[in-house]
C-alpha cells in the first residue's frame, strides 16, 4: 500500500463529496485515503473505496436544531455567527478534536479547510505536509473582500485584504481557547498566538476547489495558492425511478427547487409558497423533499444524483452551496439563486454577475410575488440560458481534480 492522505470533512454533503471526488483519484494510484466526516456519510464515503473515520458533529442536526434556527436567524452578523458556532459546538470540541487526532493517525499528508486551521496543527504534531483547502475563496486579496464580509468592498482594495484578516483573526479567537489547550495537552505541541497562526497559514499551501472560469485568479495570489478548478464527484451509475421519468416525459422541463441541509423557520409555509409561485410562473416542479406530498404537476424527491438530474431541468433553484452551484453551472442550466449565509450570498452574486441567473432572492425575502417574478426571469431570459450553456462548456473541459491531485502528489514528494 502507498501513502496514506487524511481528508477532515466535517461539514454538509456539499463538503464531503469534493473530498471524494479528490480522494477518489489519490486512491486510484494506490494510495490509502480516509474521510472524516460525520456517520451521516459514512456510506457515501465507503461507496467511493475510502476509508471513513466518524465525527461527532452532524451538520445537518446541528442545522436542524433550535440552536442552528437561532443561529440562522441572525447569520447576516459575522460575529455573532462564529459565536453562535462556537457556543453550539463547545459540548462537542473536545470530542471532536479527539477523534480528528485519531483519526489522523499515520498521515503522510492532511488536508483540511481553514476550520480551526486543524491541517496545520495536526500537520505540525505529525510531521508531514499539509494543505488547506478553500471551497470558496478565502485567501487575502485586494481584488475583492472576504465571501462573509462584502461590504468591505466599499474600502477598497485595503479594506478587501483587511476582511478576510479579520473573518480568519475572529475564527481563530473564537477557537482558541480550545485548540491551544489541544495543542499542549494532547499534541505536545505550543500554543499559538493569533499572529503566529495567521503567519504560519499565509505560508501554508492552499488548493482552491473552485474554478478559475467563475472566481478569476487574483493577481496577488502568490504560487503557493492553487486555483485548481471545481472537485466533481462522478456518481455510481444510478437508476432513476420510473415515477421520476414518467414525470420528466409527461410535459415540458420543469424548474428543480432544493435547498439543500438549509431550512426555513417555517419548512410548511415556504413549500406552499414555492408551490404558489411556480404554479403563478407556469412551470411544473421538482422539488427536494417528502416524495408523499407530490402532486400532479408537482414531484417531490427525497433524493436524485445532481449530476443526473440538473441538465434534465429548465432551471435551478438553490440555496447557493458551493457544490450545488457548480453542479447548476456543469449542467448548463440558469440557476436562482436563494441564499441563506455565509459564502451562498457570493456564490449568488457571481452566478448573477457571469449572467447564468437573474439578481438573487434571499432566503428572508421569499415571497410568492418575488419568486413569482424571479421564476420567470430565470426561466425565460434566453440570455440566462446562453451564459449557463457557455459556463457549463468551460467547466466540462476543465479537471481540477487532476490539478488538485497534481498538487497533492508534489507536497507529499517535496
Amino acid at each position: 500500500m502507498g501513502r496514506t492522505f487524511v481528508m477532515f470533512a466535517a461539514g454538509s454533503r456539499g463538503d464531503v463529496q469534493p473530498c471524494l471526488a479528490l480522494g477518489r483519484a489519490l486512491a486510484g494510484q494506490g494510495d490509502r485515503v480516509r474521510v472524516l466526516a460525520s456517520s451521516r456519510y459514512q456510506q457515501l464515503i465507503t461507496a467511493a473505496g475510502l476509508e471513513f473515520h466518524p465525527l461527532s458533529a452532524d451538520p445537518a442536526e446541528i442545522i436542524g436544531s433550535p440552536e442552528g434556527q437561532e443561529l440562522l436567524v441572525g447569520r447576516s452578523n459575522p460575529v455573532a455567527f462564529i459565536r453562535g458556532i462556537n457556543r453550539i459546538l463547545r459540548p462537542l470540541m473536545n470530542r471532536i478534536l479527539a477523534e480528528t487526532r485519531t483519526g489522523a493517525k499515520d498521515a503522510d499528508l492532511v488536508l483540511a479547510p481553514t476550520f480551526g486551521f486543524l491541517g496545520l496543527h495536526l500537520s505540525q504534531y505529525l510531521r508531514v505536509p499539509h494543505a488547506i483547502v478553500h471551497f470558496q475563496p478565502s485567501q487575502p486579496t485586494g481584488m475583492f473582500p472576504h465571501p462573509f464580509l462584502p461590504a468591505a468592498r466599499f474600502l477598497g482594495a485595503l479594506g478587501n485584504r483587511l476582511s478576510f484578516e479579520a473573518v480568519d483573526r475572529g475564527a481563530w479567537l473564537v477557537f482558541r481557547e480550545f485548540l491551544n489547550d489541544w495543542r499542549r495537552e494532547d499534541l505536545g505541541l505550543p500554543a499559538l498566538s493569533t499572529r503566529a497562526l495567521l503567519r504560519l497559514a499565509r505560508q501554508s499551501p492552499v488548493l482552491c476547489a473552485f474554478s478559475p472560469t467563475v472566481v478569476p485568479r487574483p493577481a496577488d495570489w502568490g504560487p503557493s495558492v492553487h486555483v485548481t478548478g471545481f472537485w466533481h464527484h462522478e456518481q455510481p451509475l444510478w437508476q432513476a425511478p420510473e415515477r421520476l421519468l414518467d414525470f420528466l416525459d409527461d410535459g415540458a422541463p420543469p424548474v428543480y427547487v432544493g435547498f439543500g441541509s438549509m431550512r426555513t423557520s417555517d419548512p410548511e409555509a415556504t413549500d406552499h409558497l414555492v408551490r404558489t409561485a411556480l404554479r403563478r410562473a407556469g412551470l411544473r416542479g421538482v422539488l427536494a423533499g417528502d416524495p408523499t406530498t407530490s402532486e400532479s404537476d408537482m414531484l417531490v424527491v427525497d433524493e436524485a444524483p445532481h449530476d443526473w438530474l440538473f441538465p434534465r431541468m429548465a432551471a435551478v433553484v438553490h440555496h447557493g452551496g458551493a457544490g450545488t452551484t457548480a453542479s447548476a453551472l456543469r449542467a448548463q442550466v440558469p440557476s436562482l439563486i436563494c441564499p441563506f449565509f455565509g459564502d451562498q450570498n457570493y456564490w449568488a452574486a457571481r452566478v448573477h454577475s457571469l449572467g447564468a441567473g437573474p439578481e438573487p432572492l434571499p432566503s428572508r425575502r421569499l415571497t410568492v410575488t418575488a419568486l413569482t417574478e424571479r421564476l420567470r426571469a430565470v426561466t425565460g431570459n434566453a440570455a440566462h440560458a446562453e451564459a449557463a450553456r457557455r459556463l457549463g462548456r468551460a467547466l466540462g473541459a476543465e479537471d481540477g481534480v487532476a490539478r488538485a491531485r497534481r498538487v497533492v502528489q508534489e507536497l507529499v514528494s517535496s
